[in-house]
C-alpha cells in the first residue's frame, strides 16, 4: 500500500493552534504535580510503566474503533522505530533524572528543546528557519523560565549526584527535540497522527518495564484510589489526548513556532503548585509569566512586509 502525502504545513499558527496549544501546556503543567504527588506511592520509573501502557491501550482501541490502520505496511517502520526510541529515551531520562536532582533543575534542562528544534529543522525544513527577533523571543522565554526556578537551584546546591541528574535532564531535552525533527524529516510525515503516536508508545511501553526492572523498582497494582485517578489522567488526557493533539499539530503548523508555547508548562505547573498546593506565589512567577508571554508573541510575530 502506498504511503499518503504529507499534508500541507501552515505558514502560521492560527487560532485553533494556539487554543489547543496552550491547552495541552496547560495539562502538562498540572500533569507534573500529578507525578510528583503520585510519587509518594508509586516508583517513578514503574509509575511511567503504567502510564504509558494504559496510553498504547487506549490509542489501540480509539484506532479500531475509528477504522485507523496501524500495521499496514506504508514504509514507516524504521522512521517510526527511530521516533519510538528517542521518544522512549526521553521519558527514561526524565524520570531517571529525578532521582537525582530536583524537579525545578531538570525542568530547565528539559526546556532547551525548542532550541534543538530551531537549530537542526531549518537545515531540512527551510519554512522552519527563524529570524533574529524569534531566537531572542526564545531566549527571552528560556531565560524567563530559568528565573522561575532559580530558587530551586540553590535549595539543591551540593546535593550528591545532582551533576548526572542534571545531564539526564539536558539528554531529555536533545531527545525531544530529535524526536520532533524525526516526525518533520522522514517517512512519518506520511503518516496519521495516530500511527505516528502509536510508534512512540508502543517503544516506550516495550523500554519503560526494563528501565524499570533495572532501577529495582518495587511493582505492585495496589494503590488508593486517588493514585488510580491520577494515573487515569496521565494516561488518558496526558499520553494519550494531549500527544495526540500534539501529533496532529505537528503535520500542520511550524514545529519551530510550536517549541516556544512549550515554555508555557513549566509556568503552569507552578501556577497549579500555588493554586492546588498552597505553594508562595513569588515576584519570579510573576515576572517569568511576563517574560514567557514576550518570548511567545516574538517567536510568533509576523514578519514586516518588504
Amino acid at each position: 500500500m502506498s504511503a499518503a502525502s504529507p499534508p500541507v504545513v501552515k505558514p502560521r499558527l492560527d487560532r485553533l493552534a494556539i487554543g489547543l496549544l496552550v491547552a495541552c501546556c496547560a495539562f502538562w503543567g498540572l500533569q507534573q504535580i500529578l507525578i510528583k504527588a503520585t510519587l509518594a506511592e508509586v516508583p517513578t520509573l514503574w509509575q511511567g510503566t503504567l502510564r504509558t501502557v494504559c496510553a498504547t491501550l487506549l490509542l489501540w482501541l480509539w484506532c479500531r474503533g475509528r477504522g485507523i490502520a496501524l500495521f499496514n505496511r506504508d514504509g514507516s517502520l524504521l522512521p517510526g522505530l527511530l521516533a519510538g526510541s528517542l521518544f522512549a529515551g526521553e521519558f527514561v531520562c526524565i524520570y531517571m533524572g529525578l532521582q537525582h536532582t530536583s524537579a525545578s533543575r531538570l525542568t530547565v534542562f528539559l526546556y532547551t528543546s525548542p532550541f534543538v528544534v530551531a537549530l537542526l529543522l531549518p537545515r531540512f525544513v527551510l519554512t522552519e528557519r527563524l529570524r533574529g527577533l524569534q531566537w531572542v523571543g526564545l531566549s527571552v522565554a528560556f531565560a524567563a523560565v530559568g528565573l522561575a526556578f532559580s530558587e530551586g537551584f540553590s535549595a539543591t546546591a551540593g546535593k550528591q549526584g545532582q551533576l548526572l541528574g542534571d545531564a539526564l535532564g539536558l539528554a531529555a531535552g536533545a531527545l525531544w527535540g530529535l524526536t520532533t525533527l524525526a516526525l518533520r524529516t522522514t517517512g512519518m510525515t506520511r503518516v496519521t497522527a495516530e500511527k505516528a503516536l502509536f510508534y512512540q508508545l508502543g517503544v516506550t511501553s516495550l523500554v519503560m518495564p526494563i528501565a524499570s526492572l533495572a532501577s529495582g523498582d518495587s511493582w505492585g497494582l495496589s494503590y488508593p484510589a486517588w493514585v488510580w485517578g491520577s494515573l487515569a489522567l496521565q494516561s488518558f488526557v496526558g499520553a494519550f489526548a494531549s500527544y495526540l493533539t500534539w501529533m496532529w499539530m505537528l503535520r500542520h503548523y511550524p514545529a519551530t513556532q510550536m517549541a516556544s508555547f512549550t515554555f508555557l508548562t513549566p509556568l503552569f505547573a507552578l501556577v497549579f503548585g500555588v493554586m492546588l498546593l498552597g505553594e508562595p506565589l513569588t515576584w519570579q512567577l510573576g515576572l517569568a509569566l511576563a517574560g514567557v508571554a514576550v518570548g511567545i508573541v516574538l517567536v510568533n510575530r509576523k514578519p514586516r512586509a518588504a
